[in-house]
């Protein structure tokens, strides 16, 4: 089983979650982070410090972010690694609260 970052991450991209990744499992895009699923351990260690509520169990992923499960798997085989926190996106916090954001998801 892996993790999956989900819609909520997009645009805000809050990186708590990669600095407790002990596998270093996490890719960066221009405005969301992705889980490789060949890589996630399923140490459940990034679910809870996620402040957006972003990220689940692939058997715990809502209906409607099923489609999170193979954007994650392909995302992470096309973006670079990230292994620390860095600042997240200047207007992050007043993305965090916005629901339907899939259209801004940049690839």
């Amino acid at each position: 089983m892996t993790f999956v970052v989900t819609e909520s991450c997009i645009r805000c991209k809050y990186m708590d979650c990669v600095e407790v990744c002990p596998v270093n499992c996490f890719y960066e895009g221009p405005n969301f982070l992705a889980i490789n699923p060949e890589e996630c351990i399923d140490c459940a260690l990034c679910e809870p410090e996620c402040p957006v509520n972003a990220i689940y169990a692939e058997d715990e992923l809502p209906e409607e972010q099923k489609e999170f499960l193979e954007l994650n798997r392909e995302l992470s085989q096309k973006w670079p690694n990230i292994t620390h926190m860095k600042t997240p996106p200047a207007d992050a916090d007043e993305w965090k609260d916005v629901a339907a954001k899939r259209q801004y998801l940049e690839e």
